[in-house]
């Protein structure tokens, strides 16, 4: 008899739902994408390599969260004059979608000779773009806004790196979008666990009765190179600078071939995540920094693993 429990994450069978050969120009990649809802249907903006090696960001939409197609054009590419232009000369990477604001915010890493800092634009159509402001300095990557205010000021969780406090999860604070502050740590990696060498913001964090679902990334070094897989924590509702618990152990790791072997090997990383009415998530994942993958879990199920199955937030 086999007492092998259902997986947490419910793979989709059609995966991958999108690689390279959907995209109607050239690229070699299509991964960690951010979704979201508009409309009523499913908006991906995607990250592709060019031939070149750097990055750019695409659109794909679809009606059901699981087969997308992939618009002619793509929706951001690095900027060629102004301000925004010198700082994203290498690329914009790793797009996170927030609705807040009866639009949507959109921050990207953009890569440049100076390092890696991130960029926030909004949209509000998915067919124009406003860049609003640089609002990292470097070396930082991950952010996800919070999709309310918290006490009349927007919140974001973000990856800051230093030495002394390598690749741990902050919280920053801002009244206008544009100058962050009030930041803090909030959660770190753990000592000889499954996210023990850095952790990262993932998907824009779920409003839940029980506080803000967040899915984020851990990393594991071997002896074969680093392991990228997902996890859960939950924020307080009214303080999300309050951890109330971090699910003990993954809840996806790296296991199809195409998240096995690919332009990174052994990757699972989102950078999106859709609540549904049915109480289940759309969670989106890039495979092995090569294809797009997605799968369905219970929310309710999620929140009961940070609370009930849980480690020390640092």
């Amino acid at each position: 008899m086999n007492h092998t429990p259902p997986p947490i994450v419910s793979r989709y069978k059609g995966n991958p739902i999108l690689t390279h050969e959907d995209i109607p120009y050239p690229v070699a990649t299509v991964h960690n994408a951010g979704v979201t809802k508009h409309n009523g249907r499913y908006v991906m903006l995607f990250r592709s390599h060019r031939e070149n090696g750097r990055s750019i960001l695409g659109l794909a939409d679809s009606a059901d969260g699981f087969k997308f197609v992939a618009r002619e054009k793509p929706f951001i590419t690095p900027a060629t004059d102004g301000a925004f232009a010198e700082y994203e000369a290498y690329g914009v990477e790793d797009a996170r979608i927030c609705a807040i604001d009866d639009g949507y915010l959109i921050t990207y890493s953009a890569y440049s000779k100076h390092g890696v800092r991130i960029a926030l634009a909004r949209t509000h159509d998915f067919e124009s773009l406003e860049r609003i402001a640089m609002i990292s300095q470097a070396d930082m990557r991950n952010i996800v806004i919070f999709p309310e205010k918290i006490d009349g000021r927007y919140a974001r969780l973000d990856r800051p790196h230093s030495e002394i406090s390598p690749w741990s999860i902050w919280i920053s604070y801002s009244e206008d979008l544009v100058h962050w502050g009030d930041s803090r740590v909030v959660m770190k990696p753990v000592t000889y666990h499954w996210d023990e060498m850095k952790i990262g913001p993932g998907a824009t964090p779920i409003k839940t009765p029980r506080g803000w679902l967040h899915i984020y990334h851990g990393v594991f070094p071997t002896m074969d190179g680093s392991v990228y897989r997902l996890g859960v924590c939950l924020h307080d509702l009214q303080d999300p600078s309050k951890v109330l618990g971090v699910c003990d152990r993954w809840i996806l790791q790296p296991e199809d071939p195409w998240e096995i072997t690919g332009y990174v090997h052994n990757v699972v990383f989102t950078c999106g995540a859709v609540p549904e009415d049915d109480g289940t998530v759309k969670i989106y994942w890039g495979g092995a920094d090569k294809v797009m993958c997605v799968g369905t879990a219970n929310l309710a199920e999620l929140v009961d693993l940070c609370l009930h199955d849980s480690r020390p937030a640092f």
